[in-house]
């Protein structure tokens, strides 16, 4: 028998697993990965530990077998934190007020506790189908995790609840993301004849010009009318260029972020951000230099009519919605898993200081899942 679900969550919160670009802030996810291995392996599922990267794996963990079933699905990994921010120590689990604090609670080690609850239910029982938990490495960063899986074709089922925090209501729609950076390489030279250089900081004007031309055109194309925000949406976030006001700027970078429909694909969309910068500087003496900051994740979309969206619409008492972040459910989509994403945490905890789970939502968010494990795994399907 597994430990209650507080002492679950208690020794998840304790184990280090933050991911970040930043080497000095980044850590392995193995000894959280072993964890949950030990106790899936206690409860008899066939664990494989899927190495991903120096210090990094994913785990599958299988109850039963056959075709169809069920995944619950989750990251292990955290954001880094502010030490200062915190009232209370981020790895120690801290009851106060109704509510459980700690780095992870929320966004999303709190989930593999109430997933493990409500899987421990069906030990010994006769599964038709498999029940499949899944944890992950380095979603906060690069979604490596959730790429390995789809290089690797596993595990096999065919729906996938993924936990993050959704407040107890189904998730069906995101939106994409991508960030992409720009360069444009000219000539400096002295401010006081413009002919013995080549600015790319005014180049970096026309091709500032074009991009807002474009995204009003996606705009104009692409609406969604299931999401706050209807349309897709591209930002300049970051520019920097030049050195003094009495040189020709040489050098002139832009950072920009694009968050496309569902309709819409990454690598499409690349290309053509791509063409129109090059064809707006075309033959001008300039040398473009493009580099991804953050190679994206497609948007995602599972039908209103899909069965595991009419489920958890039941179970919650709530319609279906989109989200503004980004999930590896278009990995598992990939996978071919009918997916929904849903969750006891708020994603205004998300990677804050104080994160928190509610108590209250503890117990209806393992009432939910035993109902889906019960309908997927153990009753008979129409």
């Amino acid at each position: 028998m597994l430990p209650n679900v507080i002492t679950l969550l208690r020794e998840l919160i304790v184990l280090p697993s933050m991911s970040s670009p930043l080497s000095a802030f980044d850590q392995p996810n193995l000894d959280v990965i072993e964890k949950l291995a030990q106790w899936c392996e206690s409860l008899g599922f066939r664990c494989e530990i899927m190495k991903v990267a120096d210090g990094k794996a994913n785990l599958i963990a299988t109850l039963g077998a056959g075709n169809g079933g069920l995944v619950l699905s989750g990251h292990t990994d955290t954001v880094p934190f502010d030490a200062q921010k915190w009232t209370f120590d981020p790895f120690q689990l801290t009851e106060f007020e109704g509510k459980f604090y700690g780095l992870g609670t929320s966004d999303m080690k709190g989930f593999f506790a109430l997933a493990l609850t409500a899987a421990q239910q069906f030990v010994g029982k006769p599964l038709k189908r498999p029940l499949i938990l899944l944890a992950t490495c380095d979603e906060e960063t690069t979604m490596a995790g959730a790429q390995a899986l789809v290089d690797a074709r596993q595990p096999h089922a065919s729906r996938a609840l993924i936990g993050e925090p959704t407040g107890l209501k189904p998730v069906r729609l995101h939106k994409g993301m991508m960030m992409e950076g720009i360069k444009i390489i000219g000539k400096s030279g002295h401010s006081s004849d413009p002919n013995l250089g080549n600015n790319a900081l005014e180049a970096m004007h026309q091709v500032i010009g074009t991009l807002l031309n474009w995204r009003d055109e996606l705009q104009q194309k692409h609406q969604h009318t299931g999401f706050i925000i209807p349309v897709p949406t591209l930002n300049l976030g970051h520019i920097h260029g030049g050195d003094n006001p009495n040189r020709i700027c040489g050098e002139c970078e832009l950072h920009l972020d694009i968050r496309p429909l569902p309709t819409m694909k990454l690598k499409e969309i690349r290309e053509e951000l791509h063409f129109r910068v090059e064809q707006v500087l075309k033959e001008k003496g300039f040398k473009i230099e493009f580099s991804q900051l953050f190679s994206g994740i497609e948007a995602m979309e599972t039908s209103k009519h899909a069965d595991i969206v009419k489920i958890t619409e039941k179970l919650t008492g709530y319609e279906a919605q989109s989200v503004a972040f980004g999930t590896e459910a278009p990995y598992l989509q990939q996978l071919g898993f009918e997916t929904i994403i849903l969750g006891a945490g708020d994603i205004d905890q998300a990677h804050q200081p104080d994160e928190f789970l509610a108590l209250n939502r503890i117990q209806p968010m393992i009432d939910i899942l035993t109902r889906l494990i019960a309908h997927y795994c153990l009753e008979d399907l129409k």
